[in-house]
């Protein structure tokens, strides 16, 4: 045995000890002799696996298959006893033996790295139960359903697209196309989530920061509705510019996943951005009336629903071939005139758009004008829809904030 294979032994064996160490806590209150298996049957578990692996060699795979057999029998006949006792009828111990076995094969199997970040994951799985039960009982059926078609998107069709160029100037990649549409999904089910986790009565400010996150439009009307029946212009306004501020970071998320290369020429347009309407928003703040507590469960995003994110997938397609059609016909200037039209609906589509074409199509400084030219629409959108549903009082806090953010984005853009 070389040096290599010791050591693989060893950290086999540190990782079942890590699985038992939780297990063994869990069921630290149970009498002596009554627990499956604690800190020293799981890590026995583990280096039989690493042995195993070893044997392998001389013997043939079929001795890993017979072993794991053989430990599954053991450990579901130790449950069954047990279970006569308590009537717990939960697998985990037993799984996690197996589980804690297959880790010691893959340890001497060349895969040290992945067998740790496996023993990792595990061990926090197993610690987190009462967490992860908690939570199962109270997500609502349309939670459950947008996680599913999440993860059907995301890990089922995902992965059968063609990654290569189709259509008219090969502006459309599939592959490609439908990752953005996972991406901005992703993000979205993540900012509702987090603002279910924070409950509905945190606040107005929480609930900003958050569904900011998610779709600061739509939460900048759903404030401006609400100001028209509870008038509170400079609490709501502060809201609404909060929301706005996290676009511009959610905006350089974006790319840093699309094309980092462009990170160093965006953020100092939606740094301004952001300062511009976190001041106006701690302001409005400051000054705010008074108030008592305020339901903001109405303010809430859905959870993934599939159709948005169709129709989103549409919206890029769209805006894709526009934008390689007038490039090609108009030259890259008029990516901008493209970027205007787009921010007035969606910034999140021209962001991913330009962002991709700036990998091989058109210049860095096209892309981030385009980028902030889109910004900067968003944000005068988000001040017309005040004045729609909010009246000019909401108007009058809001306007000031948006139009400092939009003249920092300006003069940013021509210091670049």
């Amino acid at each position: 045995m070389d040096h290599a294979q010791l050591w693989q032994l060893l950290v086999a064996l540190a990782l079942g000890m890590l699985i038992g160490l939780q297990r063994g806590w869990h069921e630290r209150n149970a009498p002596v002799g009554g627990r499956i298996a604690g800190i020293r049957t799981f890590g026995l578990l583990a280096l039989t696996g690493a042995l195993t692996a070893i044997l392998a060699t001389p013997f043939g795979p079929g001795i890993v298959i017979t072993t794991a057999a053989g430990i599954i029998l053991v450990l579901g006949l130790a449950h069954w006893l047990d279970s006569r006792e308590d009537h717990d009828l939960g697998l985990t111990t037993v799984v996690a033996g197996l589980v804690t076995y297959l880790l010691g094969v893959l340890a001497l199997s060349g895969e040290l790295q992945l067998a740790v970040a496996t023993a990792v994951i595990v061990t926090l799985v197993l610690h987190f139960k009462q967490s992860l039960h908690h939570a199962l009982d109270h997500l609502s059926d349309s939670e459950i359903r947008g996680i599913l078609q999440l993860a059907l998107i995301a890990v089922v069709l995902l992965p059968v697209l063609p990654n290569r160029a189709y259509g008219p100037w090969a502006a459309l990649n599939p592959y490609e196309i439908w990752l953005l549409v996972v991406l901005i999904a992703g993000i979205s089910l993540a900012a509702y989530f987090a603002m279910r986790l924070t409950g509905p009565d945190k606040g107005v400010m929480i609930t900003s920061l958050l569904g900011g996150l998610a779709s600061s439009t739509a939460l900048t009307l759903s404030l401006a509705r609400m100001n028209a029946r509870l008038p509170l212009p400079r609490l709501l306004a502060s809201g609404i510019l909060l929301a706005a501020a996290i676009m511009y970071p959610r905006i350089l998320l974006e790319v840093a996943v699309v094309n980092p290369a462009l990170l160093p020429a965006l953020w100092p347009p939606m740094l301004a951005m952001t300062l511009g309407c976190a001041l106006a928003a701690s302001a409005c703040w400051r000054y705010r009336e008074p108030f008592g507590r305020i339901d903001t469960s109405t303010l809430a995003t859905q959870p993934f629903q599939l159709l948005p994110a169709l129709q989103f997938g549409a919206l890029l397609v769209v805006i894709m071939l526009v934008a390689h059609g007038i490039k090609a016909n108009m030259g890259e200037q008029g990516l901008w005139l493209v970027s205007i039209i787009a921010g007035l609906t969606d910034v999140d589509a021209i962001t991913l758009t330009l962002a991709r074409m700036a990998r091989d199509t058109i210049s860095t400084d096209t892309a981030v004008t385009g980028i902030t030219l889109a910004a900067i629409t968003n944000t005068l959108v988000k001040g017309g829809l005040a004045l729609f549903a909010g009246h000019w009082p909401l108007c009058r806090a809001l306007w000031p904030g948006l139009v400092l953010a939009v003249a920092l984005a300006l003069l940013t853009l021509s210091l670049i």
